[in-house]
């Protein structure tokens, strides 16, 4: 077995595996500043790598981030939160949540998929589902006797997402599962949800009166109402491009 072959099999039963790929491109003076060279490489390869992996478990329906996040098209925040306080994610420090409400079209996506995003980036678990889809995977689970483990991810997570929050009415036993998350979640986990009904119409979409307001009492104790306005910036951005 040659040198490089030895050292490939030294990293990979290490797990140093991004050493044994750059190792000999790695210029030095001396020996430490050498190993030390590697050991930052590797450090920050599998810093990275993780951060992949939290965001594919995330679960996002599309990368977004800060970064390509439109300023001008943010909304007027209340006095308990800023743009700025949002991205440093002071709210998943104190586990308080996070209400985006508001007409389709207008952001409230891309900015929670943002902060999800910057979430993973830090290191922590996110569960991003809209919410239509997360009510038919918990009567499924709950039907296939599957509920349990699958809550479990849940209470795992430091932020969950719940998306699209009023565009379907759920089925009573639909509607009494989501409580039963949220209810988890409930000073436990940071949740950011958007919707695009004013609080007032809740009730048409989970048909009680009772389950709607406590649904409500969970999510909006503790929480930053952010009232998104304006046109859609899709059908904005696609009439700007249309005359490019």
């Amino acid at each position: 077995m040659s040198m490089d072959e030895r050292i490939q099999a030294y990293c990979k039963k290490l797990k140093l595996g991004h050493v044994g790929a750059i190792y000999d491109q790695i210029e030095a003076d001396t020996h430490e500043e050498f190993l030390l060279r590697c050991l930052e490489k590797e450090a920050k390869s599998q810093e990275n790598n993780k951060v992949q992996r939290l965001i594919k478990k995330a679960g996002f329906s599309q990368f977004k981030s800060m970064e390509d996040y439109d300023e001008a098209w943010a909304p007027e925040f209340p006095s308990t939160v800023t743009l700025s306080s949002l991205k440093d994610l002071t709210f998943m420090k104190d586990r308080e949540n996070i209400m985006m409400v508001g007409s389709v079209g207008t952001g409230k996506t891309h900015l929670s998929t943002a902060l999800g995003v910057e979430a993973c980036r830090n290191g922590q678990e996110v569960r991003f589902y809209r919410v239509n889809s997360l009510v038919s995977k918990l009567l499924e689970k709950h039907q296939n006797g599957h509920l349990n483990r699958f809550m479990q991810g849940f209470r795992k997570a430091d932020l969950v997402i719940l998306d699209e929050l009023g565009f379907v009415p759920f089925h009573k036993d639909g509607a009494e599962l989501l409580f039963s998350l949220i209810a988890e979640c409930y000073e436990q986990t940071s949740v950011i949800v958007t919707s695009n009904l004013e609080f007032g119409q809740w009730n048409t979409i989970f048909g009680d009166k009772r389950l709607t307001a406590a649904i409500m009492d969970r999510l909006v104790h503790h929480a930053h109402i952010i009232t998104f306005t304006g046109d859609s910036y899709r059908l904005s951005n696609a009439l700007a491009k249309s005359f490019e």
